[in-house]
């Protein structure tokens, strides 16, 4: 039996970044673009902050 590993949804990153980005804008768009740049904006939000 081989065994195989299904991927699905949205991966760490771009939860954290939508997590992030929504409680510092209150903004469901941003959060949505943010999770598109993921752990760019991730690394962004730290070096900024």
């Amino acid at each position: 039996m081989q065994g195989t590993v299904v991927k699905s949804g949205i991966g760490f990153g771009s939860a954290l970044a939508m997590v992030i980005s929504y409680t510092t804008h209150q903004s469901v768009l941003w959060a949505i673009i943010h999770g598109i740049f993921s752990w760019f904006y991730v690394v962004y939000f730290v070096v900024t902050r």
